[in-house]
């Protein structure tokens, strides 16, 4: 290699290094809220959105950061945890069960992603599973139909069945679209539904 070409590359390299770092310090940090209703440590859910997230190439620390909230069991601390991650301005909010509906109630622009959720077209949350509209965007599990469907299932198994009684540890907003569901498939089934 000749002294010119040498001079030329070195000098070429030389300009084009702090391009390159301030290139990679101005990648973005993106910014997700992570509104939990259990208490830390992490679990294996949690742990399993962290690794898909990896798969994806966000990696925290490094373009990520999770401004996580815990209710610790305490659903009435839903409301607050869920302002507290808009008031931060975070690019998203990851929620599930009735996360979703604090974090509905908290911001109208800022998308939500929900891991699980029943019935929200019920509940008044989205207009429909298709095109849910808003900044409401995941998954739903079928709540109310699968209830119903494990009544039939039991019916099936004990045909003499003639009442059901239906278990509930709280009352949550789904509950009523959950019994009318049951209480639907009951009167096909002539079962006698009893709510507990």
């Amino acid at each position: 290699m000749r002294r010119r070409e040498f001079i030329t590359l070195v000098g070429g390299a030389t300009f084009a290094w702090p391009l390159a770092v301030g290139a990679q310090q101005a990648e973005r940090l993106a910014r997700i809220g992570y509104l939990s209703l259990g208490s830390p440590p992490l679990n294996a859910y949690d742990d399993a959105f962290l690794a898909g997230l990896r798969d994806l190439g966000y990696v925290e620390g490094k373009n990520l950061h999770i401004e996580f909230r815990f209710t610790e069991g305490q659903e009435d601390r839903l409301t607050r945890l869920a302002t507290e991650l808009v008031d931060l301005n975070v690019d998203v909010i990851v929620t599930y069960a009735t996360g979703v509906y604090a974090a509905k109630r908290a911001t109208a622009t800022i998308p939500i992603v929900m891991e699980t959720a029943s019935d929200l077209v019920a509940m008044g949350v989205v207009a429909s599973l298709a095109h849910p509209g808003g900044n409401i965007t995941g998954l739903t599990f079928f709540y109310p139909e699968l209830m119903a469907k494990r009544l039939e299932l039991l019916k099936q198994v004990v045909p003499s069945m003639s009442r059901a009684g239906v278990l509930f540890v709280r009352a949550t907003a789904s509950t009523p679209s959950v019994l009318e569901t049951m209480g639907s498939t009951a009167n096909a089934l002539k079962v006698e539904l009893r709510p507990i």
